[in-house]
């Protein structure tokens, strides 16, 4: 049988035996006896952040308090994962390459296998065939998955990789806190310095002029004037009512130093409202705008402390965190290689090559007749 084997493929000639029986046999040898099993550990997760219910009462209403999916947090898990610094962390203590340089890979599957090039640079281009990222956009699902050369290997690097997404996540977060809660300070105590300057300047400014609040003081002297008025009109009409009757009357006199002491007053007053440098009238614009300005500071200090304090209760909710899904597997068959299913792709191959190579001898050989 092993006779009429070797005829029939002499017949074929040395290019079927080139082509096909050589890349086969190899093929064979290979996933027969050279390639190393390799062990998937697989995990997913997700990232996830709470969502504040709306501020207004409708949208209390009609939006309960759920969880968003956290986008930047996804990526930036992500892009570490394929990162040098995620490799710097596993590969810290030589871990990494000892995982892929050990006995349990073959010579052809190890790192580095005849000592040519061990730069971190080649470490991180192995990696990154070591490990996979898939993202399912619909359920916003990560897949990741480690293939190493032994179970235990497979299942730690998995969950180290994925811890270190955790802790990134976790210190974006931390990052987004301290910055919210240090922007809402650092508003606070401007607000503050401005209140207190915007006060200073009010307190200084009626010192100063010395009016508590202009309004109110014109307000009382206005009536202090119509009181003095109804006196002035009360004294005159009294004094014209004696001239008429008994004009040698030694009140008449009195009225009209009365009279006179009246207007006196009366001018005075009315100088202190309006008139004068130093009247109330002149001081009511600037206190009004060293009041509203005290005012607006003082509003601006209300709403800072309440920022302030939304900042701090919104630092007290977890923003975003990695939610395990499936934790990582801890594989007890070999996944890889597909040993069969190489060899016979191999075999296709050839057998597709040697059936080209075939038809174009065959044609150069009939224009060459």
């Amino acid at each position: 049988m092993f006779r009429s084997l070797m005829e029939r493929l002499r017949r074929l000639g040395p290019l079927f035996l080139l082509v096909v029986c050589a890349p086969t046999a190899l093929a064979v040898v290979y996933f027969g006896a050279i390639a190393s099993d390799v062990y998937v550990s697989e995990s997913r997760f997700i990232v996830r952040s709470p969502e504040k219910a709306a501020g207004n009462g409708l949208g209390m209403l009609f939006k309960a308090t759920g969880f968003a999916r956290a986008g930047d947090e996804i990526y930036a898990a992500h892009e570490f994962i394929g990162s040098r610094d995620a490799l710097a962390t596993l590969d810290r203590d030589g871990a990494f390459r000892r995982a892929y340089s050990g006995d349990a890979a073959s010579l052809i599957d190890r790192f580095d296998p005849l000592g040519l090039d061990g730069s971190r640079e080649a470490l991180f281009r192995y990696y990154l065939g070591k490990v996979r990222v898939r993202h399912d956009t619909t359920s916003s699902i990560t897949t990741l998955e480690t293939r190493a050369f032994t179970p235990q290997d497979a299942e730690r690097i998995n969950r180290a990789l994925l811890e270190q997404a955790e802790a990134l996540v976790n210190r974006i977060n931390n990052r987004g806190r301290r910055d919210l809660i240090a922007y809402a300070e650092n508003e606070v105590a401007v607000a503050q310095r401005n209140a207190g300057e915007a006060a200073a300047a009010l307190a200084a400014y009626r010192n100063r002029e010395g009016v508590v609040d202009p309004e109110r003081q014109a307000a009382v002297q206005l009536q202090m004037i119509s009181k003095l008025q109804d006196e002035l009109i009360a004294a005159r009409t009294q004094l014209a009512q004696l001239r008429q009757f008994t004009p040698r009357n030694p009140q008449v006199e009195v009225l009209q130093a009365r009279i006179r002491e009246l207007g006196t007053l009366i001018d005075a007053e009315l100088g202190k409202v309006a008139g004068g440098s130093r009247s109330l009238a002149s001081t009511v614009a600037q206190y009004q705008r060293l009041q509203l300005e005290s005012q607006t500071a003082d509003k601006q200090l209300a709403a800072a402390l309440a920022s302030l304090a939304e900042a701090r209760n919104e630092a007290q909710r977890k923003q975003a965190y990695v939610e395990r899904v499936v934790e990582p597997s801890h594989p007890d068959d070999a996944q890889e290689p597909h040993r069969l299913r190489g060899i016979l792709a191999t075999l296709a191959v050839s057998l597709l090559v040697w059936g080209v190579l075939s038809m174009l001898l065959a044609g150069i050989r009939e224009h060459s007749a």
